[in-house]
């Protein structure tokens, strides 16, 4: 495994519907399975089909993806808790009060708020798909990753 890469990383957001499933899909195809990487919401619906067709355009397929919630959790021993939404990181904060757990915030833009044409909302889903894969880049570095 890279130096300095956690064992383990579980993303979360408000629904698990866009945000954080976007998020652990670029990471598992960045590192495969050097990191084992999960995703879960405070509440859980049936994953966005805007998010799905910016992630098939640059060819992650997130039609398998099944939303849960932290207590669907089977174990909550994560190297890094990485929330993606205000609400997610007052969840992450209350569950690792007695774990030895790094946390992080990552305020994301919801894309499911932004109105207007189709493509206008497929943007702002694009916007948030690229700035995960940055900031995902940026912070689990990887040897002879795909270059999307």
């Amino acid at each position: 495994m890279p130096q300095g890469l956690p064992g383990s990383v579980l993303f979360c957001c408000t629904f698990n519907a866009v945000r954080s499933p976007m998020a652990e899909a670029i990471l598992k195809y960045l590192h495969g399975s050097q990191i084992f990487v999960d995703s879960v919401g405070v509440r859980a619906e049936e994953i966005d089909g805007f998010a799905i067709a910016v992630m098939d355009e640059i060819g992650i397929d997130l039609t398998k993806h099944r939303a849960k919630t932290f207590d669907d959790l089977e174990d909550e021993s994560f190297d890094l808790i990485i929330s993606l939404s205000p609400e997610a990181q007052h969840k992450a904060v209350d569950m690792t009060r007695t774990m030895a757990c790094d946390v992080e915030f990552w305020n994301t833009l919801d894309p499911t708020i932004v109105e207007g044409s189709r493509e206008e909302r497929l943007e702002a889903y694009r916007q948030v798909r690229d700035g995960l894969m940055k900031r995902i880049r940026d912070r689990f570095p990887a040897q002879g990753a795909p270059s999307i």
